[in-house]
């Protein structure tokens, strides 16, 4: 249960930094958009769901895609260095009982 609260937390600032790209030095980015919206597009219409594959449903299923579509706005490098620290979390976890916790 600790490792999905990190792991949310790690994908909400992500997250949040995506879109925060949209609006930068009190400029409007248009590309940063495009990409956005083409990348939401997609995850939405391949029923891409990082959150689904981690095990973290969403009550609203469709969010999932969404915020998926957000963070490959990125690109493919952040994604996989994203995806790194989520495995290396979930093998910390294997490795340690909540008990390391301190639960």
């Amino acid at each position: 249960m600790m490792i999905q609260l990190i792991i949310l937390s790690l994908l909400a600032e992500a997250i949040w930094e995506n879109l925060r790209m949209i609006w930068e030095d009190g400029k409007f980015n248009i590309n940063r958009l495009g990409a956005l919206i083409l990348s939401i597009i997609i995850a939405v219409g391949t029923k891409t769901d990082l959150f689904e594959l981690l095990k973290l449903n969403m009550f609203i299923p469709v969010l999932g895609s969404i915020f998926t579509g957000i963070l490959i706005s990125r690109g493919a490098n952040v994604v996989h260095d994203l995806l790194k620290k989520i495995q290396n979390l979930s093998e910390d976890e294997n490795s340690l009982g909540d008990d390391d916790y301190g639960l």
